[in-house]
């Protein structure tokens, strides 16, 4: 019998794989013997993209070990574990603006942002890897309280801050009005902690005071950029208009910021139509510039901007585009730092990520975020300054003005 060489080499080839299939099928049998499990995974999509770089064999290992191993693994729901997984995955990303809600969270977070709420009025955020507060809000408890702006949170009751990102400090910190929540608190300068007992109440969100001071200077304090702002701003700088205003204390402080097109509705007030007050960076390098669509009834009309540790945010956009643009002294102390944009996304089953696509700069290419904005007066408010009703912040704008008047 003839046998092709073709033929020989396609009997040796099988034979190899043979061999090579019966090994590969005996250490799988070893290995099973020795771990045996069965992992059924459902609803997964998109398991073959060529761009997901990672092992995700390691994430079903652990969650089944897990589910064996852990004393409460019989207890915890699926769905707990894949919430968890979701806020691991923000987690790495190591941003305290980025934030998972699960459902019930979801909608509370849609509740919250409409400005009225129960809780104790303060603005919180995270720096440094620590709770703080940004900023109390204008007669609310915390600042009746006297908590002030940069005040370090420790504890929420019994429970330490630790790792505790801004959502689930919101959680704890809010509750059924009439009821009571202590923060315990660090302060710079402190020695050691300070307990603050507040009673919750139903908050409403301020916006904007204003008044003609002597001198012919005035003063508009904004506290929130929120839908009734612009309005409110008119009404102030009519009123100075009738009263014979000659300059403007813009009062920042504590303001902890709120919509992007507010602080570029009342830039128009300062600025040519047309100006960009700031730019959004986004990682695809495509930036968006946003433009002034006012007046401009107060591009040559003398101003000094009051700012803290509380200005954060739109703030900081309206503060930066003033100094950049028209040379504005600020006054007061460093702004905290907010300079990102956030964005809503809804997932399928009710839950939602916030998620940071873009940082804000202003017009100079200064990135707000982490960086905030330095006065070029330095001036402290004292806790002693606090508690006697004195004000070296706003004493310094108005020396600083008037001397901008008389130019």
């Amino acid at each position: 019998m003839i046998i092709k060489k073709q033929t020989i080499f396609l009997i040796i080839g099988i034979a190899a794989a043979v061999l090579v299939l019966s090994g590969s099928l005996y250490v799988g049998y070893r290995l099973g013997q020795q771990d045996p499990r069965v992992i059924t995974v459902k609803n997964i999509t998109n398991v073959d993209d060529p761009e997901v770089k990672a092992d995700f064999g390691v994430f079903w290992q652990a969650w089944e070990k897990l589910k064996d191993y852990h004393i409460d693994g019989g207890k915890v729901t699926d769905k707990d574990l894949v919430y968890g997984a979701v806020s691991g995955l923000v987690g790495a990303l190591k941003d305290p603006h980025t934030i998972f809600f699960p459902p019930p969270d979801a909608k509370k977070f849609e509740e919250d942002v409409s400005g009225s709420f129960g809780g104790i009025g303060a603005e919180i955020g995270v720096r440094d890897d620590q709770l703080v507060i940004i900023a109390p809000l204008k007669d609310s408890p915390a600042e009746k309280a006297g908590l002030m702006a940069k005040d370090k949170i420790i504890k929420v009751n019994d429970d330490f801050t630790d790792g505790l990102n801004v959502n689930d400090a919101v959680k704890k910190i809010r509750g059924e009005i009439g009821t009571k929540v202590v923060l315990t608190i660090l302060r710079n300068g402190w020695e050691k902690t300070r307990e603050f007992s507040i009673v919750r109440q139903e908050i409403k969100v301020p916006t904007l005071d204003w008044g003609v001071k002597d001198d012919k200077i005035l003063h508009v304090k904004l506290y929130a950029f929120n839908e009734n702002a612009p309005l409110l701003f008119y009404r102030a700088v009519l009123d100075g208009a009738v009263k014979g205003a000659k300059g403007m204390v813009l009062d920042l402080r504590n303001n902890p910021g709120g919509f992007l097109e507010v602080a570029v509705n009342i830039s128009g007030w300062f600025f040519p139509r047309g100006t960009v007050v700031v730019t959004e960076e986004f990682r695809s390098g495509q930036n968006t510039e946003f433009k002034t669509s006012g007046n401009a009834a107060l591009k040559d009309f003398p101003v000094v901007l009051l700012v803290n540790g509380g200005s954060a945010s739109a703030s900081e956009i309206l503060a930066g585009a003033l100094r950049d643009l028209r040379g504005i002294k600020i006054i007061g102390e460093k702004t905290f730092g907010k300079g990102t944009v956030q964005e809503l996304q809804n997932l399928k089953d009710g839950s939602s990520l916030k998620i940071t696509v873009a940082r804000w700069l202003t017009p100079s290419g200064h990135a707000i975020d982490k960086n905030g904005l330095m006065p070029d007066y330095e001036v402290k408010l004292k806790e002693e300054d606090v508690k006697a009703g004195n004000d070296p912040q706003l004493e310094k704008a108005f020396e600083i003005l008037k001397a901008e008047i008389s130019k």
